[in-house]
């Protein structure tokens, strides 16, 4: 945990897993931190006292957490696995499984208000096309659609618009696309943000918390900035020496962001 706006110190180091750390996220409180990784197991941390709230063994590597937008006791789970699960925090156990015809899910989204999530996975073939971006419904486990995306491009990230009902899909197309995100999930053929490059690599993607500017890493170090709706680059930062992995906006500070590359090296821009 670090100091990102006053002195960029690390805080503290919590030291849990016994293999690399894939995912972290933090709780809606603030005071937690769910984290998984390659030792399958899952670990929500008490910022503070640095304590194991909940500790469990999951079934897979672990690649992909998100806890349900409104109910703060409950995540979805994802990794080197044809499934995903939903675990309650309360029971230490898994509520439900959502199972597809997969190796690995790279991300997961939930949609607004947390009735359907998307999984994106790393099924690429000639008849992949049903399997890259997959729609579910939380209660009931069932698959909503998997004609989503048709071309033959894994999707690394995904991200929710704040205020439009749209998500952007990033792919190894070196494009990120826009979609519906209400059913049947239709993809923009007008818009796409293009101009970066994913090569292969886990770039995470990023609207503003305005929602007017899509941000995103690229595999030269750079971070592009879009503006949303004309899908232009609007500013380029040479950001990084090796590929920049990520970059995310500050959730209070809109003008900070944070990004960080394959190097593990972290930045904080004004």
């Amino acid at each position: 945990v670090w100091d990102a706006v006053d002195t960029g110190c690390c805080l503290k180091t919590y030291s849990c897993h016994s293999c690399a750390v894939r995912a972290a996220r933090w709780s809606s409180c603030g005071r937690r931190i769910l984290s998984g990784g390659f030792d399958s197991m899952l670990h929500l941390t008490d910022v503070e006292t640095g304590k194991q709230i909940f500790s469990s063994k999951n079934e897979f590597r672990i690649s992909a957490l998100k806890f349900h937008p409104t109910e703060s006791n409950i995540f979805i789970c994802g990794g080197f696995s044809p499934e995903v699960k939903a675990w309650d925090i309360r029971t230490s156990k898994v509520l439900r499984v959502y199972k597809a015809a997969v190796q690995q899910t790279l991300d997961v989204l939930f949609l607004p208000e947390g009735r359907e999530f998307l999984t994106s996975t790393d099924a690429v073939s000639r008849d992949s096309a049903d399997r890259t971006i997959i729609a579910w419904d939380f209660q009931s486990a069932a698959k909503i659609s998997n004609q989503i995306f048709h071309e033959r491009y894994t999707c690394p990230s995904l991200t929710l618009h704040p205020k439009e009902s749209m998500f952007v899909a990033q792919t190894n197309g070196n494009y990120m696309a826009l979609f519906s995100a209400q059913r049947p999930y239709r993809i923009n053929k007008k818009k796409r943000y293009e101009g970066h490059k994913v090569e292969g690599f886990a770039v995470g993607c990023e609207f503003s918390p305005d929602g007017t500017l899509l941000v995103t890493g690229s595999s030269d170090g750079k971070v592009f900035f879009y503006n949303y709706h004309t899908a232009r680059i609007i500013r380029t930062l040479s950001a990084h020496k090796e590929a920049c992995a990520s970059a995310i906006f500050h959730p209070v500070l809109p003008s900070l962001l944070a990004t960080c590359d394959w190097s593990g090296e972290i930045k904080i821009w004004q």
